[in-house]
């Protein structure tokens, strides 16, 4: 069945909110990484361009493969608003040019409109997305496509109502306010909608062909992970379903598909089907990692700095932003220095550990997606 928008209504107030957003936007995001070194080259001469931002600790679904049931103790001292603005500041400053708004669910930071234009406006950012589980959506989405934001990724497990409420632990309907959410993006002009499924063995993998038919006429790219272990998320080798086997179910069904020219630093291998408007991508996190080309650093929601996704170093920025003693220049010369050293200690693969199952990490809400 052909993809209809909601509401034509809806599609013309997206395109105006877009519009008016729209100025001094970049059309282009490049990909080539600067002829010279900076503090944000690490020793294998990655250039760390992309902040992952997580706004808050808090989620309104209780995703399996996130949190343990049981939830999560919060951080006693969020960064502020104005903190992790300063913080994005600081980056931007250092050459970070792209910023993703994760949490958590960062729609359920109050400031999260706000932000998003600040964030727009700051020198040096060409372009801010969000990571969201789709809940909200449709409520906050004419607020954020008028201070500016570029892309959406939405975070959705399965299209079966009871298999959903099954992993986020939530009632039934909540599927259908995620659906919403995403045709609601299909509408507003967004340069870039992606769909992210974590792909489990016995839960999900029935359902792999059933996203790709989803995106068959809608512009959406739905990109399956690699389940991947974090602490409390009860990983075991069972519920793993490596990208090739999941890339076989999915030629079985719909023949060849044909790979996509992926940017050096994409955690993504993408690939197109015959007679489809969307596109497929795997992150193989696990059985064929992408470290080689990592540009990505992570500012958690208590402000700690993380280099790596699967390493356990953290350094915190919070403290020093909140030293009363330091004269502003020298706050500045000691944040540039703590997350200059830091990059510089990035290991090159997995936080530079044999079998990344073994090592024990904050579970992923703390961390940020």
């Amino acid at each position: 069945m052909a993809y209809l928008p909601r509401h034509s209504q809806l599609a013309r107030r997206f395109a105006f909110l877009r519009g008016a957003a729209a100025g001094g936007f970049n059309s282009h995001i490049s990909c080539a990484l600067p002829s010279s070194r900076s503090l944000l080259t690490d020793s294998f001469d990655r250039h760390h361009t992309y902040l992952r931002i997580s706004l808050t600790e808090r989620c309104n679904l209780r995703c399996q493969y996130c949190m343990p049931e049981e939830g999560v103790p919060l951080s006693d001292a969020p960064l502020s608003t104005e903190e992790t603005l300063q913080l994005a500041r600081v980056f931007a400053g250092l050459g970070v040019r792209k910023v993703r708004l994760t949490g958590g669910e960062p729609l359920l930071n109050k400031d999260i409109s706000q932000i998003v234009g600040e964030l727009k406006r700051m020198s040096g950012i060409d372009s801010v997305s969000l990571t969201t589980n789709g809940v909200t959506l449709s409520r906050h989405l004419p607020a954020l496509l008028s201070a500016g934001l570029d892309n959406v990724n939405i975070s959705l497990d399965s299209l079966v109502p009871a298999k959903f409420s099954f992993i986020s632990r939530r009632p039934v309907g909540t599927l259908s306010k995620v659906l919403r959410g995403i045709d609601d993006t299909v509408v507003s002009g967004l340069k870039s909608i992606k769909l992210n499924v974590v792909v489990m063995k016995g839960f999900n993998d029935d359902e792999i062909c059933d996203f790709v038919d989803f995106v068959r006429d809608r512009p959406i790219s739905v990109r399956l992970l690699e389940f991947m272990p974090f602490s409390g998320n009860a990983w075991e080798s069972p519920k793993f379903l490596p990208f090739d086997l999941q890339k076989r179910v999915i030629e079985e069904r719909f023949g060849p598909l044909t790979r996509l020219i992926d940017c050096s630093s994409s955690t993504s291998m993408n690939y197109s089907l015959p007679g489809h408007t969307g596109t497929v991508g795997f992150i193989s996190s696990m059985s064929r990692n992408f470290c080689g080309g990592c540009n990505r650093l992570r500012l958690t929601h208590d402000g700690m700095l993380k280099v790596c996704l699967f390493g356990k170093d953290e350094v915190s920025l919070r403290d020093i932003l909140r030293d009363s003693n330091l004269p502003e220049e020298k706050r500045t010369e000691m944040l540039h220095a703590v997350i200059a050293g830091a990059v510089k200690k990035k290991k090159f693969s997995h936080g530079g550990v044999e079998s990344i199952k073994e090592q024990m990490k904050r579970p992923m809400i703390l961390i940020g997606g």
